[in-house]
């Protein structure tokens, strides 16, 4: 007997060994953690030994999320802190970024989703004649010719999971949050933009108001000259010409301020439609006052520059395009899906849910393309040329940055010195008038005399107030270059932290 049993053990077959579900999920994680294509490092820089304007200098990496501060209240003006201040909430620039970057968050979201089981549910109810075959094209073609009518009733539940053995979705989550990420920094450069639009508009316009005032005070002084001139005229001591001198030098001078009103409704209509209202519904009356000109630190540190968030954007897109690589390299593997189906499927209604009609499958599918004439290869190609194309950009990005800082440094200190000079131009032909003036009156010069040595002081103040101008819309276009408020180098380590946790990145 004993011989027997042993006999009939060795007949009997061994049952395969079971693997445990924990050894298949970890066997599955590690192959999930090899993802095909390159790991992203930011592209190289030749980034410039030092400012050619400044000497402090560090080099610069993306840090869009540093805090800018309200560089505009560096100026001094309260109404224009104000109108600064209804940018970010109306203007619509910046509000179509911000729907963007909700888009690329969103976007974001979905890839995440891949990551997970897809559950459907499918209730059916159907009535038909039976068919002969199984395939769907013997359903549709081979109907029996008198075969009942029949009603079929289906419940189905289904499952399926894609294993992201190869990287695949992990690459293209990646890429998504990089492009996000691009988004928030092109908000952020909208919401820049915006400002610095506005503040320079509300300068220009200021310096328009400031001439005006001079053009409205030289018309008053042209018209009291011109009467001094009649007076003499009728008095027999001055020609006929010196009053037509005199009434041409008025009425240019009229027609100059006359002129500036083209300029200012204009100005006045373009800070209205960035703070995102109609320009009849916006009106900014003159003022006596100017902006503050600002201080410019002597050691301007290129750290700053990280602010910038063009520059934070092109880095993020190239990380992005570098992430796709790997998504275009994951097509030459094989896709492994699970599913599960399951549920109820009877020609009567009443009897759907009962158990001699349940129906189930489970098990997995291994999925490759053997051959499809190239395309793979072209997509993964045009992944690489993709990145390649981003790195230029932002490596353009860097050195554009670089360039505009340079550009308005060298603005600023060039028109300080023009100032000082412009300023002694200004005493020297106020000087000239005033002498010019004594002399018509005692007889020894002609008017013309008057009138060119007039022109002459009108101008240098005009220049004077353009120079002005000129170095308060420098100053604005530098902090939009360095990407915010310069004082921000100093702030504070609680600052700091406050505004971070307030990022617009925050989420991803």
């Amino acid at each position: 007997m004993s011989m027997k049993r042993e006999a009939r053990a060795a007949m009997t077959p061994t049952p395969p060994r079971r693997i445990p579900c924990t050894v298949l999920l970890c066997a599955l994680s590690t192959l999930a953690g090899c993802a095909v294509g390159p790991d992203y490092q930011r592209p190289a820089v030749a980034a410039p030994a030092q400012y050619k304007e400044l000497s402090a200098w560090k080099v610069a990496e993306p840090s869009d999320e540093a805090p800018r501060g309200n560089w505009w209240e560096i100026y001094g003006d309260a109404q224009l802190n104000a109108l600064v201040a209804q940018v970010e909430v109306a203007n619509q620039n910046v509000a179509a970024a911000a729907a963007q970057y909700r888009q690329a968050r969103a976007v974001v979201a979905a890839a995440r989703a891949a990551w997970f089981p897809v559950i459907a549910t499918d209730f059916t109810l159907s009535r038909g004649q039976g068919t002969v075959g199984t395939s769907a094209t013997a359903a549709s073609n081979a109907v029996i010719v008198g075969a009942p009518i029949r009603n079929t009733a289906r419940l189905s539940l289904d499952a399926s999971w894609e294993a992201d053995v190869w990287g695949r979705i992990g690459r293209g989550v990646e890429s998504d949050t990089a492009a996000a990420q691009a988004s928030a920094a092109d908000l952020q450069a909208a919401l820049l933009s915006a400002q610095a639009a506005l503040v320079q508009a509300y300068i220009e316009l200021r310096i328009n108001d400031a001439q005006q005032r001079l053009l409205d005070e030289t018309v008053v002084a042209y018209q009291r000259s011109l009467q001094i001139t009649r007076h003499r005229y009728a008095a027999g001591v001055a020609a006929r010409l010196d009053v037509a001198q005199a009434e041409t030098q008025l009425k240019a001078t009229e027609a100059q301020a006359i002129d500036l009103g083209v300029q200012r409704g204009q100005l006045e209509h373009a800070i209205a439609l960035l703070m995102g209202r109609a320009p009849a519904d916006f009106a900014l009356p003159p003022t006596d006052t100017l902006p503050l000109l600002p201080q410019i630190p002597v050691g301007l540190p290129s750290a700053l520059l990280e602010r910038r968030p063009d520059v934070a954007a092109a880095e993020r897109r190239a990380a992005a395009a570098n992430a796709q690589i790997g998504v275009a390299q994951a097509a030459f593997f094989p896709a492994l899906t699970f599913s599960a189906s399951g549920g109820y499927q009877t020609s009567s209604l009443s009897q759907l849910l009962t158990l001699p009609n349940r129906f189930w499958s489970l098990g997995p599918a291994l999925a490759l393309t053997l051959f499809d004439a190239g395309a793979r290869s072209a997509r993964k190609e045009q992944a690489m040329a993709a990145y390649d194309q981003s790195v230029a950009g932002y490596r353009q990005a860097v050195l554009t940055a670089f360039q505009d800082v340079e550009d308005n440094l060298v603005a600023l200190r060039i028109l300080a010195e023009e100032a000082v000079v412009q300023r002694e131009a200004a005493q020297f032909a106020a000087e000239s008038l005033r002498l010019t003036d004594n002399q018509y009156r005692s007889g020894t010069v002609s008017y013309l005399n008057v009138v060119i040595t007039q022109a002459a002081a009108l101008a240098t103040q005009r220049n004077s107030l353009d120079i002005t101008g000129r170095r308060l819309l420098a100053s604005a276009a530098l902090q939009k270059a360095l990407g915010g408020d310069w004082r921000a180098a100093e702030t504070t380590e609680q600052e700091t932290s406050l505004m971070a946790s307030h990022r617009i990145r925050e989420g991803l």
